[in-house]
């Protein structure tokens, strides 16, 4: 195995700085957090489960330790934002805001 390979492999393990590969049943290694998608991945396993057979590409080969890529062989996008329609905010606090000074010019005269 070296550096540019793609290779197929199954996920084994799944911690919080990346996810563990095992390939042909003889080679092990890591897809580290930031190799599994080109965006934020706030948890890998809203990408990976243990389990998973997926296509890898070997970025590094360091004696018995291999570094895998997932986002080379898996194009995910970066997820849209939403709109969202507030119903607090600046508006309520500005329509209160006049009626707190009112209040309060009240109780100063």
């Amino acid at each position: 195995m070296k550096q540019g390979d793609i290779v197929k492999g199954r996920i084994t393990n799944i911690k919080s700085y990346g996810a563990f590969v095992k390939v042909e049943d003889k080679y092990d290694g890591l897809i580290h957090i930031s190799e599994i998608s080109d965006g934020y991945v706030r948890n890998i396993e809203d990408y990976l489960s243990v389990g998973d057979e997926v296509t890898v590409e070997v970025i590094k080969v360091d004696g018995d330790k291999i570094s895998f890529s997932y986002k080379s062989q898996n194009k995910t996008g970066r997820k849209k934002r939403e709109s969202t329609d507030l119903k607090t905010g600046f508006k309520p606090f500005e329509t209160q805001l006049k009626a707190w000074v009112k209040k309060y010019q009240k109780d100063d005269e």
